[in-house]
């Protein structure tokens, strides 16, 4: 299956320092800088046949979005990955995203603690860290008892390996996906 990344609000968040580093990393070689608006890139295949990425390096820009679609429609196609799997080395936030998965593990409180899910977050899954105060810390309790899985909104920050969710709202069970 071929996904297309199109949403503004997940391109508007990705950034430009660590698509440069994702670039070295896959050995595109910057050969022009355009003041401080974008970067030029090159990586040479294997028949010699070249491909060029224009990044562009302040998300203030309209087209911005737009931009960082390019870059991952031509990463896809150059090295064969799925642009969900390069998103998912790139994403480093994404507000207001809507989780699904299982408590794994409670910091345990009486009435609010840490809780860690088990989502998936870009095509991968993953362990999200969130703090949730009474009464909802409560829901969390029950669903990891009763292995209920629970749909949450907030604010995804990708820190180091780990992932966090901020300001998490609509914590509730997901009774639809629970096969009891």
């Amino acid at each position: 299956m071929i996904v297309t990344v199109r949403d503004p609000e997940i391109l508007k968040c990705l950034e430009p320092e660590r698509v440069r580093i994702y670039l070295q990393q896959h050995h595109w070689q910057k050969v022009r800088q355009i003041e401080d608006k974008a970067s030029i890139w090159i990586r040479k295949s294997e028949t010699g046949e070249e491909s060029e990425i224009l990044l562009p390096l302040k998300s203030e820009f309209l087209d911005f979005p737009r931009r960082m679609a390019e870059v991952l429609q031509t990463l896809e196609v150059v090295q064969q990955t799925s642009q969900l799997e390069i998103l998912s080395e790139l994403v480093t936030c994404a507000p207001n995203l809507t989780i699904q998965g299982i408590v794994t593990n409670l910091q345990e409180g009486a009435t609010a603690g840490k809780v860690t899910l088990m989502g998936v977050v870009v095509g991968k899954l993953r362990r999200i860290q969130l703090e949730l105060a009474e009464p909802v810390y409560e829901l969390a309790v029950k669903a990891y008892q009763a292995r209920i899985p629970v749909v949450c909104q907030g604010d995804l920050l990708k820190q180091g390996r780990s992932f966090v969710l901020q300001n998490p709202h609509h914590f509730t069970l997901d009774l639809d996906a629970w096969v009891g």
